[in-house]
């Protein structure tokens, strides 16, 4: 169970209100001699000898008396099935010589049973409640209240309380915000993630769950809160993935009289005091990279800065050759050649990790890729060998910084060789650590600020129009405003992303707090209907202040704190891969008579109309 030992003042604390003595974590040798009451889940009995004794903190070494005169106790104890819930009394003792356990925190000790009740007999388990058995991410959302009592998911869960009680003391006791919820029945609006609808008794209408708090705390700097934070529930009707669920937690936060800067020292501040201990510590300030910087060095807005293997452009190395492929690219305006080298991948990447690899860029990105090998003589194996001379190939060596051994996977296009080469690198950085080389560090955290977002994209359904690369409410960079109205393709945003180890954690901006230049942006840019939105915008007439925020995912932050493959291991009921609660079978049908109020008839398809009948 969980490892750490607990000071006395705390477990004082635990045990107050209750009727036990002690947790199953908690006695050691200078407890010998005093007679406990513990209560928890029997975890391990050995032939009607001894059990071991399980709380949410520890585990506790039970012996079962041999003698007549307790064999009541020995009969009740040696047939209690595991997991079930039992209380003993007993005296502490210490284990004999050499039977003592050093992996146990409770491992000089032992209790000698004298009484004991079973309280709850257990049925038979689906799965044994053991961190290393193997058991189906199903099964374990099917019986979340089994699978809670593991010493992971308990040891995930605890640290995630402590984290957001640091953070509300940092946030309230420290620098004055205030706690405010926010409605989650609100009405749907424009852009952004896809909304749940929630049907009202008015006929047609509906509330819509909101994705955020955001329009909520710009709406509370305006009156005038000037510093507000919320653990907020946040809603979107979307497929789950590792990192995603339907509904998830953010810390959210908003500021008034405040720029970039201010926030992101606020964060920086926040996050190293609510750090926890045995995950060491993290210095600030955090770098920072622009989002051009970010997705010309790594291809991407998110990237893992833990290791190297960065994207270099070597168009001017291969301008001069007459390599057709090359040409053709670099004719086009932003057309270039880029490339990553793969550290010792002649040893660790088989040719079918190449291939494999190769397949992923065409099949993802459309991206043919070309591989180059460093030999041990320093020359270089490629198809395009025979079109480069020997001093372009030095200079070849040279841009890279090749090795013997290395491998160097080459792209040359105009937009999506970077995306493509960005995936790349993250896929051989899988398959050279799966090999067996020390890449990453895993205990190793690296935060980093990616800034200077563009303010609009071109949507990919239709490139010809365009959506907020952030949400509607980001301010434009006070250099770019005037582009707002010329060139709006063009204007950089105060949006500033926080990135963990390659994974978005924490993203926000200044917001515009002019109403006129919000309405300009809804309109005239984005070509909304800004009437869904005449709330925010007429607030923002009525002495809107300056304003700006961010928004930390808890959940994906915990799950990276503590090595979690997914949030749903941070979460203590979450949604299955598809948004499904396995546990209570949600969403579940509801009768025609539950749905009348609601003004709303169910259109069923033919082949399931026939399955309910039958």
């Amino acid at each position: 169970m969980l490892q750490q030992s607990v000071p006395s003042q705390q477990n004082q604390h635990f045990n107050s209100f209750v009727t036990r003595t002690n947790t199953c974590g908690e006695l050691r040798a200078a407890h010998v001699g005093q007679k406990v009451t513990l209560y928890g889940w029997v975890q391990y009995q050995r032939q009607g000898l001894f059990l071991v004794l399980r709380d949410f903190q520890g585990l506790t070494q039970v012996i079962i008396p041999q003698d007549e005169a307790h064999s009541h106790v020995k009969e009740l104890l040696s047939n209690a099935p595991l997991e079930s819930v039992v209380r003993v009394t007993g005296t502490v003792s210490p284990r004999p010589s050499g039977q003592e356990n050093p992996k146990m925190p409770t491992g000089d000790i032992e209790v000698k049973a004298e009484t004991a009740e079973i309280l709850n007999s257990c049925k038979k388990l689906p799965f044994e409640i053991k961190d290393f058995i193997k058991k189906s991410e199903a099964l374990r959302m099917q019986y979340r209240y089994l699978d809670l009592r593991s010493c992971r998911l308990q040891s995930a869960l605890r640290l995630r309380s402590r984290v957001v009680m640091r953070m509300r003391e940092y946030l309230c006791n420290l620098h004055g915000f205030v706690d405010v919820e926010t409605p989650t029945l609100f009405k749907r609006t424009p852009g952004g993630a896809k909304e749940f609808l929630v049907p009202s008794r008015e006929v047609g209408k509906f509330y819509s769950l909101p994705q955020s708090p955001q329009q909520f705390k710009q709406l509370l700097m305006v009156g005038g809160m000037d510093r507000y934070f919320q653990v907020a529930r946040c809603y979107r009707d979307e497929g789950s993935r590792p990192d995603r669920q339907p509904e998830f937690t953010q810390i959210d936060i908003e500021m008034s009289f405040v720029d970039q800067a201010g926030i992101q020292r606020l964060i920086e501040g926040l996050l190293q005091h609510s750090w926890p201990e045995e995950r060491g510590s993290i210095m600030t300030p955090f770098p920072s990279m622009t989002y051009e910087e970010a997705l010309a060095d790594y291809g991407t807005d998110k990237p893992d800065t833990r290791f190297g293997m960065k994207i270099v452009d070597i168009s001017d190395v291969l301008r001069g050759s007459n390599i057709h492929f090359v040409q053709n690219a670099l004719s086009y305006p932003h057309g270039s050649i880029r490339a990553i080298c793969i550290p010792q991948g002649v040893r660790y990447l088989t040719n079918k990790d190449l291939g494999s690899l190769k397949e992923s860029a065409k099949s993802q990105f459309n991206q043919e890729i070309m591989e180059i090998i460093c030999r041990p003589d320093g020359s270089l194996k490629s198809l395009l060998t025979k079109f480069l001379g020997e001093k372009e190939q030095s200079e070849l060596i040279r841009a890279l910084n090749m090795e013997e051994g290395d491998v160097v996977l080459l792209a040359a296009g105009e937009h999506k060789q970077c995306s493509a080469l960005g995936a790349l690198r993250l896929l051989s950085a899988n398959l050279l650590e799966a090999a067996g080389l020390a890449l990453r560090d895993p205990t190793a955290f690296h935060f980093l600020w990616v800034v200077d977002f563009p303010l609009f994209l071109p949507k990919a359904e239709n490139p010809t129009e365009l959506e907020s690369a952030h949400h509607p409410f980001t301010a434009p960079h006070p250099s770019d405003v005037s582009l707002l109205y010329s060139d709006p393709t063009k204007v950089r945003s105060q949006h500033y992303d926080l990135v963990l180890n390659g994974n978005e954690v924490g993203g926000g901006s200044i917001r515009i707090h002019s109403a006129e230049q919000q309405r300009f942006v809804l309109e005239k840019v984005l070509k909304e209907d800004s009437e869904v939105l005449s709330h925010l915008i007429e607030a923002l007439e009525f002495g809107a202040p300056p304003h700006g925020g961010i928004a930390l995912g808890l959940d994906r932050l915990i799950s990276l704190i503590v090595d979690a493959p997914s949030i749903r291991d941070v979460i203590a009921f979450p949604k299955s891969f598809r948004g499904r609660d396995l546990m209570g079978n949600a969403p579940d049908y509801v009768t025609p008579e539950e749905l009348e109020p609601y003004h709303i008839q169910v259109s069923w398809p033919l082949e399931e109309k026939e399955a309910k009948k039958n």
